[in-house]
C-alpha cells in the first residue's frame, strides 16, 4: 500500500472531510451519472493502446477508481493503470472495488501536484474532473510531464462555466436565500469552474511544457433516476457540505426549496442534464527537467 501524507491545504481537507465521504457514500450514482466521460476516456485509453503501445496509464484524481479499473479491463494483463487522489476516504473504496473485482490496478494517496512519480513512468495520463482543484496548477502539470514518458499523451476532461453548467449550480443557487454562510466561489480558484476559461487552461500548459495541445468544447448528455435526486442534492456540493451542520428545520425548508428548482431537470421517472466540458489533450514531448 502506498500512500504519501497529504498535504495541509483547504482542497486536501476538503477530500478527506465530508466532501470525500459523500463522493463515497454516492459512489454507484456518481459512476451512472458520469457513465458517459468515463466511455470517452476508455476509449482515448483503447486508441492510445492501439496506436502507440500504450500499457503504463495514470488516472490524476481518481476518486473512487471506476474510470481507473475501467481502462485497467479494457487493457488486461498486458497494461498496469495506476489511480492517484488525495482523499483517502476515496482511495480506500477503490482499493476495494478492485480487489472485489480481481483488477491489477494500483492506488496511491497523495497529492499529484508533488508526488515523487517515478520519472518516464507513464504512457498516458487521463483525468476525469481531477486536475481543476490543484492549488498551484502549473507545479502540478510539471509534476505530471515528470512522470510521463517521452511522448506520452494527456486527455482529460473539465467542466466549462457554471453559466454554461445549469444543473450543477442549481442548488446553490436556491439555496442561497435560506444558507447565507455559503462559500462564494472565485474565478480561476481551485474548485469545479477552475479551468472554465479556455486561455487559461492552454497558458497552464503551455507554461508547464506540455505540448500540442488541443482543447475542444463537449456537451455530453447525462442521466441520473429521479428516485435518487433527493439524495443527490442533500449530500454533494457546498449545499450538501452545509446541511450537514443544518438544523432539522432549515434543513428540510432547503431540500424542499432546492428539489423544487431541479424541477425544470426532471423527465418523468429520469433527471437529464446535458454537461458543458472541454476535452483536452496535450503530449509530453520529453520529460520534465
Amino acid at each position: 500500500m502506498e500512500t504519501t501524507q497529504p498535504t495541509g491545504n483547504e482542497q486536501s481537507r476538503l477530500w478527506n472531510g465530508s466532501a470525500g465521504h459523500a463522493w463515497v457514500d454516492a459512489q454507484a450514482l456518481l459512476d451512472r451519472l458520469f457513465q458517459p466521460f468515463e466511455d470517452l476516456l476508455v476509449d482515448a485509453a483503447c486508441t492510445a493502446s492501439a496506436a502507440a503501445s500504450t500499457r503504463r496509464v495514470l488516472d490524476v484524481g481518481c476518486g473512487t477508481g471506476g474510470i481507473t479499473l475501467a481502462v485497467a479491463k479494457q487493457l488486461g494483463a498486458a497494461g498496469h493503470c495506476r489511480g492517484i487522489d488525495i482523499s483517502q476516504p476515496m482511495i480506500d473504496t477503490a482499493r476495494t472495488r478492485a480487489a472485489q473485482q480481481g483488477m491489477p490496478a494500483t492506488f496511491v494517496c497523495a497529492d499529484a501536484q508533488t508526488h515523487a512519480f517515478v520519472p518516464g513512468s507513464f504512457d498516458l495520463l487521463i483525468s476525469r474532473f481531477g486536475v481543476m482543484f490543484f492549488d498551484e496548477p502549473v507545479r502540478a502539470f510539471v509534476n505530471l510531464r515528470h512522470a510521463a514518458a517521452r511522448d506520452a499523451s494527456l486527455c482529460f476532461i473539465a467542466w466549462r462555466g457554471g453559466a454554461e453548467n445549469p444543473f450543477m449550480t442549481t442548488a446553490e443557487r436556491a439555496a442561497a436565500p435560506l444558507l447565507p454562510n455559503l462559500p462564494s466561489s472565485k474565478p480561476g480558484a481551485p474548485g469545479q469552474f477552475a479551468f472554465a476559461d479556455r486561455a487559461h487552461v492552454q497558458s497552464l500548459l503551455q507554461q508547464s511544457g506540455w505540448q500540442h495541445i488541443a482543447i475542444e468544447p463537449i456537451n455530453v448528455p447525462c442521466t441520473l433516476p429521479e428516485k435518487d435526486l433527493l439524495g443527490y442534492l442533500s449530500r454533494m456540493g457546498p449545499v450538501g457540505a452545509a446541511l450537514q451542520q443544518a438544523d432539522e428545520r432549515t434543513r428540510a425548508q432547503v431540500i424542499d426549496t432546492v428539489r423544487a428548482a431541479f424541477e425544470p431537470f426532471v423527465h418523468g421517472d429520469e433527471v437529464r442534464l446535458v454537461a458543458a466540458c472541454w476535452s483536452i489533450t496535450a503530449r509530453a514531448g520529453g520529460i520534465a527537467a
